[in-house]
């Protein structure tokens, strides 16, 4: 496998960040984009790769291509409608490193013949599934890396929900890339938890004012979980802060007991807190402690659909104990931090862990479950800093 693949299996998260001008779905996007200035702030920003359109529907040739090139050194993915060798010989020439290869309009056995030209110019295949069968396909043919796409070509609807239970469901041992409907940093998250390694982004990056800024907004880590909600306006105050991850403790002995997770808008995730089991609920996610003598345990495991994704330490981060960095640090994968956070010590918990996210209860509300704006609005800020 070539450079853009071992882009993409780096540890955490990886991005590719697309140019095009215009979208069949979306109409025009930025029709002055300048290839050469927009891939090089990508590259700054920490695109794992970056995406180009090549097609006309897309208003898009291959000089952008040769324009992202002769600005930056990351790996390229020429993006277009490719079934003939001419079709990769010429990306190959303008510099790409990658190739698309759409499963929806290609037969086994012309994909099969594509994937061992681009192997002849040492470009990686980027093989294209949309649905199941399409996914099976790509596995079938050994596609490496394999990209998970959200949106139905034929009518350009988005089904995030379908394209997560895809990634979730592909073979381990593939890098696995989720494509489209991707807008800000709950999105990329839910496409992570999931199985992904990396995201593809376009539209929304290119419908911002300052496409690379969009791209450092939705790669930011630590994650900011804002937990105790009861309330609906706080947890629109929540989404409006910044927060990603919206928590509702559901364990009857809790002074922040919610009746049930609330619905929360698309910038956020949902997180069910419970204690022994879980509660279904329709969370997004699950936070369970232990319960131990009839009381909660002091860690916890995020689960996705039951699966361990995180692991929570809650610490006494208001305590003179050096004991707890040391064992914070030590945390293999990702690890959500909390337990006392506010604002004031949000972020020498984030300098000294570097964690994937933090979780703020007590020190954002004026009462047990009621919410303090303020608190609230410095606790994301500190988090961000």
């Amino acid at each position: 496998m070539g450079r853009f693949r071992e882009a993409l299996a780096a540890p955490g998260l990886q991005a590719i960040a697309e140019v095009k001008r215009r979208s069949p779905s979306a109409g025009e996007l930025r029709p002055d984009a300048d290839p050469a200035a927009i891939a090089a702030a990508y590259a700054r920003a920490g695109a794992a790769a970056v995406s180009v359109l090549v097609d006309e529907r897309f208003a898009g040739t291959w000089d952008d291509l040769r324009a992202a090139r002769a600005t930056t050194g990351i790996p390229l993915l020429a993006k277009g409608f490719f079934s003939t060798p001419d079709d990769l010989r010429a990306a190959a020439e303008a510099g790409a490193d990658a190739v698309l290869l759409l499963l929806r309009d290609l037969d086994d056995a012309t994909c099969t013949r594509l994937m061992k030209e681009a192997a002849s110019y040492r470009l990686d295949a980027f093989v294209e599934a949309h649905d199941a069968a399409e996914l099976a396909r790509a596995v079938a043919l050994g596609a490496d890396p394999v990209g998970i796409n959200a949106r139905d070509l034929s009518t350009f609807e988005i089904d995030r929900g379908r394209q997560l239970e895809l990634v979730a469901s592909a073979p381990s041992g593939r890098v696995v890339v989720a494509e489209s409907g991707i807008a800000n940093r709950a999105h990329g998250a839910a496409a992570e938890l999931a199985g992904a390694d990396a995201i593809l982004v376009g539209s929304a990056l290119m419908r911002a004012p300052d496409p690379a800024a969009k791209l450092r907004e939705i790669l930011t880590r630590p994650l900011v979980k804002v937990c105790g909600l009861t309330r609906e306006e706080d947890v629109a105050l929540a989404a409006d802060a910044g927060a990603d991850l919206a928590g509702f403790i559901l364990a009857p002995s809790s002074p922040r007991r919610a009746a049930g997770v609330l619905p929360v808008p698309d910038s956020l995730l949902s997180v069910a807190v419970c204690v022994g089991a879980p509660v279904e609920t329709g969370a997004d996610l699950v936070q369970l402690y232990e319960e131990e003598d009839g009381h909660r345990g002091r860690d916890a495991v995020l689960l996705r659909d039951g699966a361990p994704v995180a692991t929570v330490l809650d610490l006494p981060w208001l305590d003179e104990d050096e004991g707890h960095w040391e064992r914070a640090r030590e945390a293999e994968g990702r690890v959500m931090l909390a337990g006392g956070l506010d604002a004031d010590t949000v972020r020498a918990a984030i300098d000294r862990v570097q964690p994937w996210a933090v979780d703020g209860a007590r020190g954002t509300e004026s009462a047990p479950g009621v919410k303090d704006p303020a608190k609230l609005i410095r606790f994301v800020e500190a988090a961000r800093d």
